[in-house]
C-alpha cells in the first residue's frame, strides 16, 4: 500500500474527509480483500453487531465510545451505512478503513441502501458532489457496494442478514451461489435479503408494503432456522423505537442503531453484544452530543440536499429522454407505527408505484 491506515484512520475519527485519489486506492483495496469472502461469512462471538447507520457520523463515533474500538472489539455491521445523514462519506470512509486494516476483526454486510439507485436518491449522491465536486467518489465506493458479502453466521448459531428471508431461500447454501458482484435487483433472492421484513401478524410471506423483497411471519422463521439447525435470525432494516425489537419468542431481532433518525424521529438505538457463550445484550444508546448541539441545522442542510439530489437526477433523465418516474423523487412520507417497530413504507424504496 502507498498510504497508511493507521494514519487515514486517525484522521477520520476527527472527521476530516480523505483526498479522492486515496479513496481510490482504499476502495480498490477493500474489493480485492471482500472478493475473497463467501456470500456466507463465518465468524466467532464474541463480537458486537451494529444496526443502520445511514451517514450518522458522530453516532458512530458514539458505539465505539460505548462498546469499544477497533481492534479491541470485534465489529459485525449490518449495512445502510451511507443517505440520509449528512456525514456518510466520512462514515463509509472510515468502516472501509477499519475493515481493511483489521479484516479479521471487522464485517460488513450489505444493505439495500449499498446500491446505486437507492443512493442517487437519498443523499449519498450529493453528499459526495458537494464535498468533492463530482460523482468519483460515489462510483468508488457504489462500486465497492457490489462485493460486500451479503449474510454472516455466527458461531454457526446466529444467522446474520440486512433486511430478511426470501421464498427462494431454504438453506443457506442456496445463499452462497448468488452472484453478488453486481448492484441489487429489483427482485429475487439477492434482493430479498436486503429487502424484506419480518411481520409479526404473519405466518408466511406476504407483498411487502416496500415494494421490494416481502415480509414474512413466525412460521416461515421457525422452519429456516429448524432446516439450516439454527437458534436466531439477527438483522437491521427496520427503525425501532426502542432501538431494538425481539419477536417470535426470542427467535429474530432487529438491532438499530441511528439514534434520533435523520435528526428528527426522537428513537433511542442500540448494539447487540454478544459473549462467547452465546449471550445476547442489547446496550442502548441515546444520540452523542454533537448532534443535540447542532441538530437543527442538520435538518435543514439535511432537506436541502435531498432536493438537490432530486433535482439533479430530474435534470439527468430530461436530457437522456427517459421517462420520469415521480416516486423516485419523492421525499419522505410520514412515518407510520407498526407493534414496537417503526418502518417508514416505501421511504427506503424508490421502486414503488
Amino acid at each position: 500500500m502507498t498510504f497508511s491506515l493507521d494514519e487515514c484512520i486517525e484522521k477520520l475519527l476527527t472527521k476530516q474527509l480523505l483526498a479522492e485519489a486515496l479513496l481510490k486506492e482504499i476502495c480498490e483495496k477493500t474489493k480485492e480483500l471482500l472478493m475473497r469472502e463467501s456470500n456466507v461469512v463465518h465468524i466467532s462471538a464474541p463480537v458486537t453487531v451494529v444496526g443502520d447507520i445511514h451517514g450518522q457520523f458522530y453516532d458512530l463515533i458514539e458505539i465505539f465510545r460505548i462498546g469499544g474500538f477497533c481492534p479491541d472489539t470485534n465489529y459485525l455491521f449490518l449495512g445502510d451505512y451511507v443517505d440520509r445523514g449528512l456525514f456518510s462519506v466520512e462514515t463509509i470512509s472510515l468502516l472501509t478503513c477499519l475493515k481493511l486494516r483489521y479484516p479479521d476483526r471487522v464485517q460488513l454486510i450489505r444493505g439495500n441502501h449499498e446500491s446505486r439507485a437507492v443512493t442517487q436518491t437519498y443523499g449519498f449522491y450529493a453528499e459526495c458532489v458537494r464535498k468533492y465536486g463530482s460523482p468519483n467518489v460515489w462510483t468508488y465506493f457504489t462500486d465497492m457496494f457490489d462485493f460486500l458479502t451479503l449474510s454472516v453466521v455466527i458461531e454457526d448459531r446466529i444467522f446474520c442478514v440486512h433486511g430478511g428471508l426470501s421464498p427462494s431461500i431454504h438453506c443457506i447454501d442456496q445463499i452462497k451461489v448468488i452472484d453478488r458482484f453486481r448492484e441489487i435487483p429489483h427482485e429475487g433472492p439477492m434482493a430479498d435479503l436486503v429487502w424484506s421484513d419480518p411481520d409479526p401478524d404473519k405466518e408466511e410471506f406476504a407483498i411487502s408494503p416496500r415494494g421490494a423483497g416481502y415480509t414474512f411471519g413466525a412460521q416461515v422463521v421457525k422452519k429456516f432456522l429448524s432446516i439450516n439447525d439454527m437458534h436466531h435470525i439477527l438483522r437491521a432494516h427496520q427503525l425501532c423505537m426502542e432501538g431494538f425489537s425481539v419477536l417470535y419468542d426470542d427467535r429474530l431481532s432487529t438491532v438499530w442503531s441511528a439514534p434520533n433518525y435523520c435528526y428528527r424521529c426522537g428513537n433511542m438505538a442500540s448494539i447487540l453484544e454478544i459473549g462467547p457463550d452465546g449471550n445476547k445484550h442489547f446496550n442502548v444508546f441515546d444520540a452523542a452530543p454533537e448532534n443535540e448541539r447542532d441538530g437543527p441545522q442538520q435538518q435543514m442542510q439535511l432537506q436541502q440536499q435531498q432536493q438537490q439530489a432530486q433535482m439533479e437526477l430530474q435534470q439527468q433523465q430530461q436530457n437522456s429522454g427517459q421517462p420520469i418516474n415521480p416516486n423516485m423523487y419523492a421525499l419522505p412520507p410520514q412515518i407510520e407505527y407498526v407493534s414496537t417497530i417503526v418502518f417508514q413504507v416505501c421511504v427506503d424504496c424508490p421502486f414503488k408505484d
